[in-house]
């Protein structure tokens, strides 16, 4: 087959600029073959080379004595005790799942799975972080269903729980929702396996399924913005196979048990061209790969389709050859491909041969570690405006305005179509605070989190980052969880415009000061930048997974609410409306400043909270909605009435940060008065749970009509 010529615009469609394309000419003396120029477009492309944020992520604080292995693996992987380990990443899979929800959403769980079972551990739970543009808008219910669809058809088939996740829509995602997935899982902690290769002339072996010409060219299409093209880029979305891979784990384990596994490496964001130039980098080796020998589903497969499909359930490894027959045998039991497919050199090279013709030829260390990295002009976000007058509201209208709302409804007719129990290990599914999955055959319990508020993002992206965090680190906190690390996914727009990577800049400042305050260290992670369509950014939403470790299942913090039971609020609270959903919802204003996180105030609560644990019934943190929807959410839960103090609408709804709604019984709540006055913390009674209404002050409804309005209001928006 002739391959097309070298031309500006052929360059210009694999996402190089013509500096980028003249540094290719400096590095191999001459004209980049077409498979070269692929190879290159993939490696240097943002998904996989962080070319614009590099710079910045290397401020994050990423080590701690819990800490095994930070970012640069595939996963983070963090100790536990007892000689194990959880291992849990985020990724995004934002413009595939825009293009086509069902596989994009599909493929982007099948992908964050691989992350954690290429380390050697079996997953233990899931989670998905979901934004989607306004419920009105004529693409955002056929994305809704598809992503949710593809999310639980991968995640029910595969049977790893879904714990927990959050669901938003803002019209700032019409042209680009986005699908964040986390995985964790467990391993021992002696028993992690790495990408860098090792040793010259070892055989690299593919394994898993075939490829095909699914998925093309799909990292570099993650990395360049929508415009009325899209539709022609729906061929570089990968399809996914869920029963192929839940084989492959298995394979993938018991392989590991064989001693075999000298580097192990996810085909994933480019495919066989990523996998093996990570994989000599690390390892400062060469590769040779005989394409021919690569299994295809295709017929007529050229080199430039087979180094970049996307083709799903795929891995490569570095195998020590005398335990090949064993290997092989492993593969063939569960009914998948194990090809030998080149071998590791000693040279810096990287020597891609289809049928004894040689189609690439570079040099390996140019393509990974020596990729361009820019430092990319940045503005700082202006100051917010001061809030202008906010007018009271009736407490009961203001609420039942936030439990309409898609944002804040019951998430229900989502979670109701995963499978939240497989495996029997979750102790509390989606729908209330974290989720919570036992270390199986221990005592252990591990808590999980996702969070962020891009409102206040947006509005300041320093307090917004750091939000994110103190919301992870409270939520975590709420069911008695120590908080461990952290994993973030990183969502912005276009980042060669100065305001846009001053937001990025921002958030990064933020998050760094709060998980170094929290001792909450980011291990593992994705940037996804160019989340735009038509010049139209989305907000920026830096999505924090968090995990936490309680010690005993007795440690868990219930949500044991029961009549006569008091409600205190734990933390300061002085009605901090800016960026609220109160504004958001029933005022349809989104100004002033995000609210002032306090890193010192949010540590001091949060140790608070976990000393005391035995006098505490039920916990949840306080952010968006306030009081007053947290309250609700409570007496929801337990099916009991609420009577609050009158009180005005900033107290109620106000979004201040460092605070708890705890629920217990009168004793109890005298005796954690006593202790947070000892302790320095502020701690204040607001109400009771009593009765079947709903009273704030003079006005009330009853429960039963405030739950179905929660209760039905996303099914209505989007179903």
């Amino acid at each position: 087959m002739q391959e097309p010529a070298i031309t500006p615009d052929l360059i210009a469609a694999h996402g190089l600029k013509p500096d980028e394309y003249d540094m290719i000419l400096e590095i191999i003396g001459r004209e980049p073959t077409f498979t070269e120029l692929g190879i290159f477009s993939a490696m240097w492309n943002e998904h996989c080379s962080y070319k614009s944020s590099k710079k910045w992520l290397r401020t994050l604080p990423t080590s701690g004595p819990q800490v095994i292995c930070g970012p640069g693996e595939n996963a983070g992987v963090v100790d536990i005790g007892d000689g194990q380990a959880v291992v849990f990443k985020m990724e995004s899979h934002n413009h595939p799942s825009y293009i086509e929800p069902y596989q994009g959403a599909a493929t982007g769980v099948g992908g964050i799975l691989r992350d954690v079972f290429t380390m050697g551990a079996r997953p233990i739970a899931s989670m998905n972080a979901l934004s989607f543009g306004e419920p009105g808008h004529h693409k955002t219910r056929q994305l809704v269903n598809g992503v949710v669809e593809g999310i639980g058809g991968y995640g029910n088939c595969f049977g790893v729980p879904c714990v927990g996740g959050e669901v938003r829509f803002h019209p700032a995602y019409n042209g680009n929702c986005l699908v964040n997935a986390f995985a964790a899982g467990l391993a021992d902690s002696d028993k992690i396996f790495y990408s860098a290769a090792s040793g010259v002339g070892m055989p690299v072996v593919y394994l898993g399924a075939k490829t095909g010409r699914d998925g093309v060219g799909g990292a570099t299409m993650a990395s360049a913005e929508f415009d009325d093209t899209i539709e022609e880029k729906r061929p570089t979305v990968q399809v996914g196979d869920p029963f192929t891979e839940k084989r492959l784990m298995e394979a993938t384990l018991e392989l590991m048990q064989t001693g075999a596994v000298i580097s192990i490496q996810d085909m994933g964001a480019a495919g066989l061209t990523c996998s093996a130039v990570e994989m000599g980098d690390k390892g400062g080796l060469g590769v040779r790969l005989d394409l021919e020998n690569v299994p295809q589903r295709e017929e007529n497969m050229t080199a430039y389709e087979m180094m970049l499909s996307e083709s799903q359930e795929r891995m490569l490894m570095v195998l020590k050859p005398e335990l090949e027959d064993e290997a092989r045998a492993v593969f063939e039991k569960w009914d998948l491909d194990f090809a030998i497919v080149g071998e590791t050199i000693a040279e810096d090279r990287f020597l891609i041969m289809h049928n004894g013709e040689v189609k690439a030829d570079l040099v390996l260390s140019k393509l990974s570690s020596t990729a361009p990295e820019y430092d990319r002009p940045w503005e700082p976000t202006p100051e917010a405006e001061e809030l202008s007058d906010v007018p009271q509201i009736d407490p009961i209208d203001g609420l039942r305005a936030l439990l309409a709302s898609p944002n804040y409804a019951g998430k229900q007719w989502v979670y109701e179509q995963y499978d939240t129990m497989v495996m029997a290990d979750s102790t509390r599914t989606p729908g209330l605070g974290a989720g919570m999955v036992r270390v199986h055959g221990t005592e252990k319990v591990l808590a999980f989190t996702s969070d962020v508020t891009p409102r206040y993002v947006r509005a300041n992206p320093v307090e917004g980052g750091k939000q994110a965090v103190a919301e992870a680190y409270r939520n975590l906190t709420a069911v008695g969880a120590k908080p461990l690390a952290t994993t973030d996914n990183l969502n912005f727009g276009n980042p060669e415009k100065p305001e846009i990577m001053g937001q990025f800049v921002g958030a990064i400042q933020g998050i760094g000061a709060a998980v170094g305050a929290l001792d909450m260290p980011i291990v593992s992670g994705n940037v996804s930048l160019y989340n735009e369509t038509d010049g139209q950014a989305i907000l920026p939403t830096p999505t924090i997974g968090a995990v936490g470790l309680l010690q005993h299942s007795d440690e868990i913090i219930g949500n044991e609410v029961r009549e006569g039971h008091v409600a205190l609020v734990i933390g300061e609270t002085k009605g901090h409306l800016g960026q609220s959903a109160l504004l958001a919802e029933v005022f349809n204003r989104e100004d002033g400043d995000a609210p002032h996180v306090d890193l010192d105030a949010e540590r001091r609560n949060g140790e608070f909270i976990r000393a005391n644990r035995e006098m505490i019934k039920a916990c949840t943190d306080l952010s968006d909605g306030g009081i007053a929807l947290a309250v609700f959410e409570l007496a929801e839960f337990a099916g009991v009435g609420v009577c609050l103090d009158d009180a005005p609408t900033e107290f109620l709804y106000g979004e201040d940060q460092a605070r708890y709604l705890v629920a217990c019984n009168f004793d109890q709540a005298e005796a954690l008065m006593i202790a947070a006055g000892q302790a320095g913390v502020p701690l204040n009674s607001v109400g009771r749970f009593v009765g079947e209404t709903i009273k704030i002050g003079g006005s009330e409804a009853t429960l039963e009509d405030l739950t179905a309005v929660f209760r039905n209001s996303f099914a209505e928006a989007v179903a």
